[in-house]
């Protein structure tokens, strides 16, 4: 290894743990990377997660941001403002990310857009030689995850899914715990999202689209309508054409740590209640309240989510708790502590949070690409498609209000009516990708 590259390295490994930087500091250490140890990075959806996403890589001496795609020019340009201000190079702007996959210079695309373009742009991406980071969930639909996990094993190109707690120490560290047998034998388990900063959407009549958006290239493969902003940035989640609400914004993090914990990836049954309970006269589509009920035949899991309600189970907004016979262990992002069942264990103090997730996830992202070690990888495809499917699941059981049994065999349900909701069907000339 060069000194360099163990000098951008050491320098990276130190942001990923916190600490912080001036932008003069990282331009210099950026000054010093040679030419040839440069990862080209290119974002695609600049809103949101997006920014975040390529903020984390910037942090990255070794990473040059080259290329960005938004349908809205709006978008385009506050990007490239913020990533001047970092003292970075002016990126090469898109409207449509496959003029961008032209560019023999990217190494690595950023999918930071609404869900349901997810899995047309990482296919088209791993098709173009480039690695992924892609966000979570990983695709809008059954079919479209298993599509991409199909793709990702085709390619063999690194791809890590921004699930970035699985890059967060603590957690690893509470899994251990639960590894350890020390709870006793585990039975019931739950996971939990309460979003009190949310409210609701008004309703609020079509109109023109805004000046600087593709809005046909937004919808993609989603059913041709009229603009509404009820159903653009920021709100597109609340919308099944385009995502999945709660369960699958929050519950892909969250219970993706039932699925690790518990060394599990398909329930024998789900069964879901909901609705729109605490405003049922707004614009969203998706449940504002929500409980799932998981078999996995050895234990149980409940899911739970509530907008306009913030004080979730042991006084966190969201979490996770694994229920033992000699104690439960309760983890959220601030840490991980254990409540004794009597006198049957000792207490377990509150394990504290230490580093920044997402900068933690990124570099063991990048650590990969240089290294070819997608064994690696703290979230890969295989850690997306399962809790991208058992969250799906929740959502089919609370649609079709059948308890839904899963094939896993056949990849389909023994129930016809859910079995319509596996497939998206796209519109506008977009084909869902054959994989």
């Amino acid at each position: 290894m060069t000194s360099t590259r163990r000098k951008f390295l050491k320098t990276a490994s130190l942001m990923a743990a916190g600490t912080v930087f001036s932008v003069d500091a990282l331009t210099k250490a950026r000054m010093s990377v040679a030419p040839s140890d440069k990862i080209n990075v290119a974002l695609v959806g600049g809103n949101s997660m997006g920014w975040s996403d390529l903020s984390s890589f910037l942090k990255n001496p070794e990473v040059e941001c080259v290329a960005v795609t938004d349908v809205d020019r709006n978008v385009l340009n506050r990007v490239t403002d913020n990533i001047i201000k970092l003292g970075r190079p002016q990126p090469k702007l898109y409207l449509n990310y496959r003029k961008m996959l032209e560019n023999k210079d990217i190494d690595a695309v950023i999918v930071a857009t609404p869900d349901h373009w997810h899995c047309l742009i990482l296919c088209d991406s791993l098709a173009a030689g480039k690695h992924v980071y892609v966000e979570k969930p990983i695709g809008n639909s059954i079919a479209e995850i298993n599509i991409m996990h199909r793709a990702v094993k085709k390619h063999q190109k690194i791809v890590q899914v921004n699930q970035w707690q699985r890059s967060q120490p603590h957690f690893v560290d509470a899994i251990n715990f639960i590894r350890s047998g020390k709870l006793g034998r585990i039975r019931m388990c739950k996971s939990w999202s309460f979003v009190d900063w949310k409210t609701a959407i008004p309703k609020v009549p079509d109109s023109d689209v805004p000046v600087g958006v593709d809005y046909n290239m937004w919808l993609g493969p989603a059913p041709k309508r009229r603009f509404n902003k009820t159903r653009f940035h920021q709100s597109w989640r609340w919308f099944w054409e385009y995502g999945n609400g709660v369960m699958t914004d929050w519950g892909v993090h969250l219970i993706d740590y039932i699925l690790y914990g518990m060394d599990k990836s398909i329930p024998e049954s789900v069964m879901s209640v909901g609705g729109k309970y605490a405003f049922p006269d707004d614009a969203m589509v998706t449940p504002d309240t929500q409980t799932a009920v998981y078999d996995f035949n050895d234990f149980s899991m409940v899911w739970e989510h509530s907008i306009g309600i913030g004080l979730g189970n042991w006084a966190r907004p969201h979490g996770m708790a694994y229920t033992g016979e000699n104690g439960t262990l309760v983890l959220d992002r601030k840490g991980w502590e254990v409540f004794p069942e009597k006198t049957r264990m000792e207490a377990v103090p509150l394990q504290k949070n230490v580093g920044v997730g997402l900068d933690l996830h990124v570099r063991n992202f990048l650590d990969c690409m240089i290294n070819n070690t997608p064994d690696k990888l703290n979230a890969s495809i295989d850690i997306g498609r399962n809790v991208g499917l058992v969250a799906m699941m929740g959502n089919i059981a609370y649609r079709t209000g059948e308890k839904v049994v899963w094939n896993d065999a056949r990849q389909e349900f023994t129930s016809k009516t859910a079995n319509q909701l596996i497939t998206p069907e796209y519109h506008n000339g977009w084909e869902l990708p054959d994989y």
